[in-house]
C-alpha cells in the first residue's frame, strides 16, 4: 500500500495544495490550516456558509502565503509573524488564540466574498504558542494530541477504494462521479477495498519513520456538495445524500474517511509513493 496524495489546506475552507512531499508536525502536515476566515465576533467561517470560498486558490512561497481569485489581484502575506493584533477566535466550541492579518486582508476578502449576513470577514493565523487539544473521547488511554484550525483532528486519511465505491453508487443513480477533492483529505492511500480504513488502528511508514493513529470516523457535511474548482453546487445534496444512504457506520449521518492523530515521527518527511503498513483494530 502506498500514499497516492498529500494535501494541505493552509487557510481553512479555501483551496487546497497538492504536494509531492510534506513534513509531519504534531498538528498534522506542515502549514495545514494555520489560517482561518472569521466573522466580526471571531466565529469560524467555511464553505458551509460561503461555498464561493472554494474559488480562492492558495499557494505557499518561500516567504509568503498567497491568496488568488479571478476577480482580484493576489494577496501576499509574509510567513514570518510580525506585529499582529491578538484576538480570540472560535472553531466550534473551542476558543483559540489568533493573530489578525490586518485590514488589507479584510478588504481583500470583502472584495471577493462580500459579507456574511451583514458581518465582515477577517483572516487570522493560529498563534504559534497556542495549543488546541483534540477531543479526548476517541483517544486511547494516555494519548494526547493537538491540532490547528482543522475541525477537530490533525489529519484525515482516505482510501481510493472508498471513493470508488461512492462513485459506483452515484453512477447507479445516473450521476457523475466526484473527485477526491470534495472530501479534502490529508493523505490518500491506494487501498482498493472500500472503507477499509475504518478498521485500521494505525497507519505507518513501512520503514517506521512515522505512525498515525486513526481515531474517529469523519462525519461529512454539505461541503462535500461544493465543487472545489468552481464553488458551485451542481447537484444539491450529493454526494452527501448517497453517503447517508450507504450508512457505512450503521449510524445516522454520512461518513467518509478517518480522522487521525500523530503518534510518532514529528519532523519526518512523507512523500507520494511511500510504502505503508496498516494495523487493524483489535
Amino acid at each position: 500500500m502506498k500514499i497516492t496524495q498529500l494535501n494541505i489546506y493552509p487557510v481553512k475552507s479555501l483551496g487546497g495544495i497538492a504536494l509531492d512531499a510534506a513534513e509531519l508536525t504534531a498538528e498534522g502536515l506542515a502549514w495545514d490550516r494555520r489560517w482561518m476566515v472569521v466573522d466580526d465576533v471571531g466565529r469560524f467561517v467555511t464553505q458551509r456558509q460561503l461555498p464561493a470560498m472554494a474559488r480562492i486558490r492558495v499557494s505557499l512561497e518561500a516567504d509568503a502565503l498567497v491568496l488568488m481569485h479571478p476577480e482580484a489581484p493576489p494577496l501576499r502575506l509574509p510567513l514570518v509573524t510580525g506585529e499582529l493584533v491578538r484576538l480570540p477566535v472560535y472553531v466550534w466550541e473551542d476558543r483559540c488564540d489568533a493573530l489578525d492579518e490586518g485590514d488589507e486582508a479584510r478588504e481583500w476578502l470583502g472584495a471577493v466574498l462580500g459579507d456574511l449576513r451583514g458581518s465582515g470577514l477577517r483572516l487570522v493565523r493560529f498563534a504559534p504558542e497556542h495549543r488546541r487539544a483534540v477531543e479526548p473521547h476517541y483517544l486511547a488511554p494516555g494519548e494526547r494530541a493537538h491540532t490547528g484550525f482543522a475541525d477537530g483532528y490533525p489529519l484525515l486519511v482516505v482510501s481510493e477504494g472508498s471513493l470508488a465505491e461512492v462513485n459506483r453508487r452515484l453512477a447507479a443513480k445516473g450521476l457523475a462521479p466526484v473527485p477526491m477533492s470534495r472530501f479534502r483529505p490529508s493523505l490518500v492511500v491506494d487501498e482498493a477495498g472500500p472503507f477499509t480504513e475504518d478498521g485500521w488502528d494505525t497507519l505507518a511508514a513501512a520503514d517506521g519513520a512515522w505512525r498515525l493513529g486513526l481515531r474517529k470516523p469523519c462525519q461529512r457535511c454539505k461541503i462535500t456538495t461544493v465543487d472545489q474548482a468552481t464553488g458551485e453546487i451542481a447537484v444539491p445534496g450529493e454526494p452527501l445524500r448517497t453517503l447517508v444512504e450507504m450508512n457505512t457506520r450503521l449510524a445516522p449521518g454520512g461518513y467518509f474517511g478517518q480522522n487521525a492523530i500523530v503518534l510518532e515521527g514529528e519532523g519526518a518527511r512523507l512523500s507520494v509513493g511511500d510504502e505503508l503498513t496498516a494495523r487493524a483494530r483489535s
